[in-house]
């Protein structure tokens, strides 16, 4: 026995993208006093994950829905601290674009989910 989230391209995928969040942090050249930000920038990469994880695991189709959405905003507020990095000069537009494409990827795939979901129900 398994679990069953880790069968879902999508959860691999999150796990890829937080991986590659969480390497740009250990190389981010930024004064410690925002330490903050970097922190909730792990965070809301690695939720992504954990969200549809969470979802997977829960008793309903409608709660999953729910757990999706929350991994998709998880998405959108990850690429929104790395333009705030990208504008410090913390990450480079190469970097930046990578995310962006990767989170691109991964809310289209939740968003297939959620859709194939509610025609299931």
């Amino acid at each position: 026995m398994d679990f069953a989230f880790k069968d879902l391209q999508v959860w691999q995928k999150a796990i890829d993208f937080a991986d590659y969040a969480i390497s740009l942090t250990e190389d981010l050249n930024t004064p410690r006093k925002h330490f903050r930000l970097v922190e909730q920038f792990e965070a809301a990469s690695t939720s992504i994950a954990m969200n549809i994880a969470e979802g997977k695991g829960r008793n309903s189709k409608k709660e999953f829905i729910h757990y999706l959405y929350i991994a998709r905003g998880s998405a959108y507020e990850t690429v929104t601290l790395a333009i705030i990095f990208a504008r410090r000069n913390w990450i480079n537009n190469e970097q930046l674009t990578k995310l962006e494409s990767d989170a691109l990827e991964i809310a289209s795939m939740i968003k297939g989910l959620i859709n194939s979901i509610h025609k299931s129900i």
